[in-house]
């Protein structure tokens, strides 16, 4: 069975999936994404074809007549490869539907479909209104973007919804980050059989190995360390987490922040901790993509925090058994965070929240540890690379079967 996967990039973490997806038996991947950096693709996100052992091609990426972009060329590489399923995201899923001689393509060869999303920023069918107009849609270096009550506004909402509803029963399958995503779906009247859930997750038998072997060294906890890992981006609210330490030194004189990655904020951030004269307290350490490296930083720190939106950073801090501090990040921490059993949740930008919740676990290493414990065990039985590929392998056994 051939299976083209049609990305935006290659992000790092992902080539883990995709590599052992392409070790199943009678399973062949195929990867297409754009020839030059696709707007799409999030700012600072490390993409890589070390160590890939499934097939990369490569198009150039244009504006479709719906305004979006799409591959020129498909039709070639369709016939080039002959897959027998496509899984593809948000915008490329408009060209499939929307573009005849691609959409014709698929009917004529019996190509089946999936459609591959966490799922968020999406409303259910008849809460889009309320949702597009007071909580509005997130993007990475702005505030959530919402629209106005015009007629103007509210006709683009339901057009968007009516889009919706119509790729979300063209396509022949979903796969999805989420368990909350069959009751979305569902609202647009896709069929639960058809919904999948694969959960994210890196390669957690790579850091689950680079643990066991960190251990022997035995790696000094700090009480008092916070960790936070990912790109330095806006929308991950890294300035909070920063003020939130300064509003914590007097009583925890032996607090440090550990931030690990890079990106178009880290001057910004910088700047921000000098200000709150915080610079024996807040490191930035850089990125870093080695699970043994990454893990030392990790195992060493006590609680891990994202104060603003990702989520697979989360995973990983979950594998070196780390407590967990979140707010609303991208849905995928509904599936890892447990209030109260592995970690906390604050109220969205609410500082003074966060502190307290970093109180709880300073004052009470016992339960820091016992939450560490849990993460893990989250990770072990639930959250981790095997249960992604069972998913995926459910949706290619539902598609090829139809």
């Amino acid at each position: 069975m051939k299976v083209l996967f049609t990305f935006s990039g290659l992000p790092h973490y992902y080539n883990f999936v995709l590599n052992r997806l392409n070790t199943l038996e009678n399973l062949e991947v195929h990867v297409l994404v754009p020839n030059t950096k696709s707007e799409i693709i999030g700012e600072g996100v490390f993409q890589s074809e070390s160590g890939i052992n499934f097939t990369v091609y490569r198009l150039s990426e244009y504006k479709a007549w719906y305004g979006r972009e799409f591959f020129k060329g498909l039709t070639k590489l369709l016939s080039q490869i002959n897959p027998d399923m496509i899984i593809t995201t948000w915008p490329y899923i408009l060209g499939f539907v929307f573009i005849p001689r691609i959409m014709i393509r698929l009917k004529t060869k019996k190509i089946g479909l999936i459609l591959k999303e966490i799922p968020f920023n999406i409303p259910k069918r008849k809460e889009d209104i309320n949702f597009y107009i007071n909580k509005g849609l997130y993007s990475e270096n702005t505030e959530p973007v919402k629209y106005s009550k015009t007629i103007y506004s509210l006709v683009k909402i339901k057009l968007l919804t009516f889009i919706r509803m119509i790729i979300f029963n063209f396509v022949d399958a979903h796969v999805n980050y989420t368990s909350y995503a069959i009751e979305i779906l569902g609202s647009y009247g896709v069929k639960s059989n058809k919904i999948f859930v694969t959960y994210n997750s890196p390669d957690t038998d790579r850091l689950l190995n680079a643990k066991k072997e960190l251990e022997k060294e035995n790696i000094h906890m700090k009480q008092y360390r916070i960790i936070h890992v990912g790109r330095l981006v806006k929308w991950k609210r890294v300035d909070l987490l920063i003020e939130s330490i300064a509003g914590l030194k007097t009583v925890f004189p032996e607090i440090e922040l550990y931030i690990i990655g890079d990106g178009p904020e880290k001057e910004y951030l910088e700047n921000l901790a000098k200000e709150l004269d915080l610079c024996n307290i807040v490191k930035f350490i850089g990125s870093i993509y080695s699970p043994m490296e990454l893990g030392k930083y990790l195992m060493s720190s006590s609680v891990y925090i994202l104060a603003g939106m990702g989520g697979l950073s989360i995973n990983e801090a979950m594998c070196f058994g780390k407590p967990v501090i979140c707010s609303i990040c991208d849905g995928t921490e509904k599936e890892l965070v447990r209030e109260g059993y592995n970690g906390f949740f604050f109220k969205e930008g609410d500082k003074n929240d966060l502190i307290e919740k970093i109180k709880i676990l300073f004052t009470n290493p016992e339960l820091t540890k016992k939450m560490g414990e849990n993460s893990l065990n989250i990770i072990k039985d639930k959250v981790n690379i095997e249960s992604v590929i069972q998913g995926y392998q459910k949706a290619f056994n539902f598609v090829s079967k139809k």
